[in-house]
């Protein structure tokens, strides 16, 4: 019976992650295709059903971790997820006069080749039991790059949207309301922020750590 349950671990695993892939592979290959034919300001529309199903997607990987599917500390995947759905949902999808900034365009870049590179590693240990070093080093070295480019295009996204955000009641609870509570997506916007100050170093400090890890323990396989 764990023999058949470990089986179809390994298979719906296999089945998400390579999906996953896909659906990451497609927005940065639509966002690409739109700089070079049409310029920054048209990439969110290429982009956006794609980008919407490949990043809600992941809301899975929490569910994962909590049930034990995989070894991800919650810790870390539950900050960096709620970033993300975040700033695709109630940034670009709900503040439409963001969606031409070519932030826009080094955000989605930066999300797409860190997602394709991560997808295509854990499917490839599924399928294989291993991955290749060539894509190991990816794993743990691209971000290096992409962290700051991803994360300052998000800092920045928020930053812009805040004027359109404060004259919008989107999202907002208004008293008096049979609730008796209140909720300023301004406010909540501001706070966001405030949290990338803490949250963007800690979690770059976690990457670095587990590329160090990665990285020792291929050399001495």
């Amino acid at each position: 019976m764990a023999r058949i349950l470990s089986l179809l671990r390994r298979l719906y695993l296999t089945v998400y992650n390579w999906a996953v892939f896909l659906g990451w592979s497609q927005v940065l290959f639509l966002a690409v295709k739109t700089l070079k034919d049409s310029g920054h300001e048209h990439v969110y529309n290429a982009v956006e059903k794609p980008l919407q199903l490949a990043q809600t997607a992941a809301v899975l990987e929490i569910l994962h971790g909590l049930v034990g599917l995989v070894r991800s500390p919650i810790t870390a995947t539950l900050p960096q997820i709620g970033s993300r759905l975040y700033l695709t949902w109630v940034i670009l999808y709900s503040v439409p006069e963001i969606q031409s900034h070519f932030l826009v365009t080094s955000l989605v870049i930066s999300w797409s080749i860190t997602e394709s590179i991560r997808y295509s590693f854990f499917g490839m240990k599924e399928v294989l039991g291993f991955a290749p070093s060539w894509l190991l080093w990816l794993r743990y070295s691209t971000f290096l790059l992409l962290y700051p480019t991803g994360i300052s295009s998000e800092v920045g996204l928020v930053y812009f949207a805040l004027p359109y955000i404060k004259e919008s009641d989107k999202y907002c609870i208004r008293m008096p309301n049979k609730w008796n509570f209140s909720f300023d997506n301004f406010y909540a916007a501001i706070l966001a922020l405030g949290i990338y100050i803490p949250g963007s170093p800690h979690l770059f400090g976690y990457m670095l750590a587990q590329r160090k890890k990665a990285l020792s323990k291929s050399k001495k396989e």
